[in-house]
């Protein structure tokens, strides 16, 4: 391949094996594909864990034509759906494999009172020759007609076998780096891991961010440091709005769900127990609408605000 080729392009998985998975997740997926046909199907959970990868991989094992539709772009959907879809849907497959995929990449941004609808339709309308994989971050938010059409698989780990998921990527990232030709402090990868885990495409990206300079070492910490909460806390606390946006600014480049998370845990610590209840009101409406914002940092203020404004900080 292309030396230009991004990281999570130039090391993704080819096959199921390959992938970083569960033994419970990678045991349904072969399963669901034993007898070289690809189901209709629905791979849920957290951004950056290989679902998109998966999807591929299926494909590719069971020698079965695919494209792969961003269900994001709401905007150009619907054309989508009328011209390129429809298109490859309806002619013969070049491949040995009789049917065709097509994958719904993010399916959970679409639209559900239009593109999804017509989406179950397209399902309903090339069940003889197409199968259908989406895979989305929230499955609740796929209407029910496509669930019942599909095979759902969640890709979150059960907690018992994260460490060792967590240490089967720290070696994949070990390889990776040498493949590469770059100086790195296991350390480092593994503080970078512990951050962001289970968001494996994101660890990547910022491995190949880092390794311009061609090595890898203890100055990259200061970047990937734990969130501060303890600051944050005392800026609520003091209704201090300079502060709180500072914190804001300087953790901008942190997961957004991860965010909300840790806040929600810290808040136990400090506010009164009368005001808990109303915090996890605030923080529920806001980490909901940090996947449809266009600003993450003026969610996450606003959020904050609130929280400021309605509850009692002891």
């Amino acid at each position: 391949m292309e030396k230009s080729l991004l990281w999570v392009e130039r090391y993704r998985p080819p096959t199921i094996d390959d992938c970083i998975l569960s033994d419970t997740i990678k045991n349904t997926l072969k399963d669901l594909v034993k007898d070289n046909t690809v189901p209709n199907l629905m791979l849920t959970g957290p951004a950056g864990v290989g679902k998109t990868t998966v999807a591929r991989a299926i494909c590719d094992m069971t020698n079965t034509d695919y494209i792969i539709i961003n269900g994001s772009d709401e905007g150009r959907m619907i054309d989508t759906l009328r011209t390129k879809m429809t298109q490859f849907c309806s002619t013969i497959s070049l491949s040995g494999n009789s049917r065709k995929v097509v994958i719904i990449d993010e399916a959970d941004y679409s639209n559900p009172d239009s593109v999804q609808p017509a989406l179950r339709g397209f399902i309903e309308k090339f069940a003889e020759n197409c199968s259908f994989i989406f895979t989305c971050n929230y499955k609740n938010r796929i209407i029910e007609p496509i669930h019942s059409r599909c095979a759902v698989v969640d890709f979150t780990s059960p907690k018992s076998e994260k460490p060792e998921i967590a240490m089967q990527f720290l070696g994949r990232c070990e390889n990776m780096l040498s493949d590469e030709n770059i100086v790195y402090d296991k350390n480092v990868i593994a503080a970078l891991i512990s951050k962001h885990f289970p968001d494996f495409r994101r660890v990547i990206n910022e491995l190949q961010r880092y390794s311009t300079s061609g090595e890898i070492n203890a100055g990259v910490l200061a970047n990937i440091g734990e969130l501060n909460l303890d600051q944050l806390m005392t800026a609520l606390r003091e209704k201090n709005f300079q502060n709180m946006r500072k914190w804001v600014t300087n953790n901008a480049d942190n997961d957004p769900a991860s965010v909300y998370r840790k806040i929600y845990d810290k808040l136990y610590e400090v506010l009164a127990k009368s005001s808990i209840p109303q915090a996890v009101l605030i923080i529920a409406d806001y980490q909901y609408k940090s996947a449809f914002v266009a600003d993450q940092e003026i969610n996450l203020v606003a959020c904050l605000i609130e929280l400021m404004a309605e509850c009692e900080f002891v």
